[in-house]
């Protein structure tokens, strides 16, 4: 009964209203609701002049009233700045602090550790002259990424990747002994490469293991590969010289694991401790005085690096930049604010997500970041 009777309420106010002596005037009122006043100092929505500037830095600045994910884009560029310019200066003495923590000169070349993950596609593509960049330049203090990345950083070294289109025929590449990653193309020749190169390598390692009792893990491995390729070329090769550590837990899937398989069956015995390097990136996480991660991609380094840092009550800075939504519960897809619901971003942090290509959004946003902080003469600091 009350059901029917505010059904019968509703459809009278809509008798009424059709019944005014202005029925325009009426609707008027209630499409257009009074507005309130927007707060002091709220951004206005506003995009480049190219009348007056065509530079990148300028067109960037833009980006932070342009909307949608060029404001992302924007605020991502903030967030990384936040990690190269944070100082333990910055903080005040705690009565736990020791000595060293005291010290003033301390305290000013103490920064945030950076934590970087990246998918193998970045190595595949052009993005990896630019993490070589970041490497090269200790901008970075480890990497967490996925086993195709250790071994196309190498085949590079070698032999390149070339350009092709997204609607080449698989089934004629397959013949043509060529690889399709998107548009780029792979021939097995650069596997072939990589094979003749890395096979004497697991030989000595294996040795290694037998006479000196060296247990590798996957950091030391791409560790090694690093020190053997000595080309600059190398993302491995900075790695290495810089002492940066690349963590890669499932480094089995793909060609070094390919390789691993090979070299088994001629030489049984040969092993990889993944503890060590839980143990590595978990104490790398727990040190830091401050936490920043940037991650290129998802799936299991996006969730290997978060993790690391829930030791520590989560990253005090986030950047995630992938395509991925958050509808299917993925945690490649999920949004920071899921990760503070775990404790792997702290409560008060400002974290951003772009969802876009990395290739398209990460080269600008280095440009405005780790890019300045080289020309401005900034080296190094202890973490």
């Amino acid at each position: 009964m009350s059901s029917s009777n505010s059904s019968s309420s509703s459809s009278t106010k809509s008798v009424d209203l059709l019944a005014t002596d202005n029925p325009g005037a009426q609707a008027e009122g209630v499409v257009l609701i009074k507005s309130e006043d927007m707060p002091p100092g709220t951004p206005i929505v506003k995009g480049p002049d190219f009348n007056t500037s065509i530079d990148l830095d300028n067109l960037l600045k833009s980006y932070a009233t342009m909307g949608f994910q060029a404001t992302n884009v924007s605020l991502a560029i903030d967030e990384i700045n936040k990690m190269l310019n944070w100082r333990l200066s910055d903080e005040p003495i705690k009565e736990s602090d020791d000595d060293e923590s005291r010290d003033p000169e301390f305290r000013a070349r103490t920064g945030c550790t950076i934590f970087l993950g990246m998918t193998s596609n970045m190595i595949s593509c052009g993005m990896r002259e630019i993490i070589r960049y970041l490497a090269e330049h200790r901008l970075i203090d480890c990497i967490v990424t996925s086993a195709g990345a250790v071994e196309e950083d190498i085949m590079k070294c070698l032999r390149p990747h070339y350009m092709g289109d997204f609607n080449l025929k698989g089934s004629e590449l397959r013949m043509k002994g060529i690889n399709r990653i998107g548009n780029l193309l792979v021939p097995n020749l650069n596997y072939c490469s990589f094979e003749e190169w890395v096979m004497p390598i697991f030989n000595q390692m294996h040795d290694e293991q037998e006479k000196q009792g060296t247990i590798w893990s996957p950091s030391k491995i791409i560790e090694r590969f690093g020190k053997e390729i000595n080309d600059p070329s190398s993302v491995w090769y900075w790695c290495t010289k810089n002492n940066i550590p690349v963590f890669c837990p499932g480094i089995t899937d793909g060609s070094v694991g390919d390789m691993l398989y090979f070299h088994l069956w001629q030489r049984n015995g040969f092993i990889v401790d993944i503890a060590q390097d839980i143990r590595k990136l978990n104490d790398l996480a727990m040190k830091a005085r401050k936490s920043g991660i940037i991650i290129l991609g998802g799936g299991l380094i996006k969730h290997h690096i978060c993790n690391a840092n829930l030791m520590r009550n989560g990253a005090d800075y986030a950047l995630f930049i992938n395509t991925a939504s958050d509808y299917d519960g993925s945690d490649t897809g999920a949004r920071p604010d899921e990760a503070v619901s775990w404790g792997k971003i702290k409560l008060d942090a400002t974290p951003v997500k772009i969802y876009s290509d990395a290739t398209i959004v990460f080269p600008l946003i280095v440009s405005q970041t780790f890019a300045k902080y080289v020309q401005r003469g900034k080296t190094p600091l202890k973490k």
